[in-house]
Formats: structure tokens, C-alpha cells, sequence
């Protein structure tokens, strides 16, 4: 099995963070996200435009910017996250942009060289999956697809074509962190989403708490949180890892506890 595969092969709900590469100390912060408990961990990339991210993660692509982050400091973030952890699955996460201006065959054979699992290209649509997704399974890495409360029955099957990995479901019609989608609209979504294909399906944008995290666990196979760890990264800087640590702690303790519930 694939280390993704495995992540979601336990018997609750995989717990998937984000933290942005490059603001604050990502080696620590990612130190912090495994010993707190995170099954899957998606590595931003940062970007000028990145369109679909609410203030948090636009605040920290700007800072990561600032601070020189490259394309190749990335790299070398997972590069050295893939050496003290194994085991986990590390996701980029980011724009075409970065993604392809050294070509795609480049990108995917230096993702591939430095362990990554997979890749979710934010503005690549679907339609469009000939600018890198056979680059990316040619190297092993699953190109992860999204798919919204937009994307309706006739679109869906040409969004789960080529995916693998998991099917990453964004909750809400918006950009991340600002809300959080009724438990309803997300049981219904995830249903009709599972009777379309075998591949997990997470759960994100606007889940803050552990009570959310637990709501979500009850119905996805993965429940995904991200501005709410960025923010953590920018209120407490270089002290962030064990602020991060807690929080995810308490996330992955809510998810485990949702899913013994339903079994009961």
C-alpha cells in the first residue's frame, strides 16, 4: 500500500493539517503536526495569487515570500520532513504557477525525489490534466482532485478521472477559513460523492474545533484543517510548534472519539 492508502486504511477518519512552506519554522511546525497526531500533512507552496485561500494563508504566502522561500527551499523541506518521518504522507498544495515553470516532468521527478505523495494543484481544472497529471503518475505521486457543492452529477465523473489518492471535498462555495458549510449539506455531499467512487473523501475549508473536526469525522473518511493551524504559525512565530502540537492533539482526540461513537 501506498502511504497514502494506509493513512486512511485505520479504522477512524484520517486527520489531514496544512501549514504554508516557508512561514515560521516549517520543520518544527511539521515536527509538531506528526506528534500531535495528523495521518496526512499538505505542504503549501506559496504563490502571489492564491486565489482560493481566505486572509490567514493569503497573510502567510505573503510572509513565506518575504522571507525567500523558493520552489527548491520546498523541496528541501520535504526532502528532510521525508527523512525524521517516513511513514507520513506529505501533499504539496499550491497553483499551477510554481508547479510548472520548470516544466512538469521536472516537477514531478524533483517532488518524487523528495518523497512527496501527492500533489493538489488548486487552479488546474480537470480539463486541463494533461499539463501535469501524467507527469505526476508517471513519478508515483496521485494527483489529488477537489470537488465543490458546484460540482454537479455531470461534471463529477471528469473530475474523479485520474485522481487517486483521495477526493479532497471543499465544503463551502468560498475561499478557506472564513466558513463552515451546515452537517447536513456535507452528509448529502460526501453520500453522493461516495456512491461515485472508492477513493477516500475529505472534508475541508472552515473547520476550526474540535467539535467540528468530530461532526465532520462522523460522516468523511478524512477531515482536513488548515487557516486555523496558520494562524497559530502567525500569532506565535518561532514558539508556534508546541501551541500546534496541542491544537492538533486535541483535533486528532475529537476525530478518534467521533468515530468509536458511531461504532457503538
Amino acid at each position: 500500500m501506498t502511504r497514502l492508502a494506509t493513512a486512511f486504511a485505520h479504522a477512524r477518519p484520517a486527520l489531514i493539517t496544512f501549514v504554508t512552506a516557508g512561514d515560521g519554522p516549517t520543520p518544527a511546525i511539521l515536527d509538531a503536526l506528526v506528534a500531535g497526531g495528523a495521518d496526512v500533512i499538505e505542504l503549501g507552496m506559496p504563490f502571489t495569487d492564491p486565489m482560493a485561500d481566505g486572509p490567514a494563508i493569503q497573510a502567510a504566502n505573503i510572509r513565506s515570500l518575504a522571507a525567500g522561500t523558493t520552489t527548491a527551499a520546498i523541496l528541501a523541506i520535504a526532502r528532510d520532513f521525508r527523512r525524521r518521518h517516513p511513514d507520513t504522507p506529505l501533499v504539496l498544495m499550491g497553483y499551477a504557477n510554481p508547479m510548472l515553470r520548470r516544466g512538469p516532468d521536472w516537477f514531478a521527478n524533483a517532488a518524487a525525489e523528495a518523497g512527496v505523495d501527492g500533489v493538489i494543484c488548486v487552479d488546474l481544472p480537470p480539463e486541463e490534466d494533461e499539463a501535469l497529471g501524467p507527469a505526476l503518475r508517471a513519478h508515483g505521486i496521485d494527483p489529488i482532485r477537489l470537488a465543490t457543492p458546484t460540482t454537479d452529477t455531470a461534471r463529477l465523473p471528469q473530475v474523479l478521472a485520474g485522481a487517486s489518492g483521495f477526493l479532497y471535498y471543499v465544503s463551502v462555495a468560498g475561499i478557506t477559513g472564513l466558513q463552515q458549510a451546515a452537517r447536513g449539506s456535507i452528509e448529502q455531499a460526501v453520500a453522493r460523492l461516495k456512491a461515485a467512487t472508492d477513493l477516500p473523501v475529505a472534508v475541508g475549508f472552515g473547520i476550526r474545533t474540535p467539535d467540528q473536526a468530530a461532526a465532520v469525522a462522523r460522516v468523511a473518511d478524512g477531515v482536513v484543517v488548515g487557516s486555523a493551524i496558520v494562524e497559530l504559525v502567525a500569532q506565535h512565530g518561532a514558539e508556534a510548534p508546541a501551541h500546534v502540537r496541542s491544537y492538533v492533539s486535541n483535533l486528532a482526540q475529537a476525530i478518534a472519539s467521533a468515530r468509536k461513537k458511531v461504532a457503538a
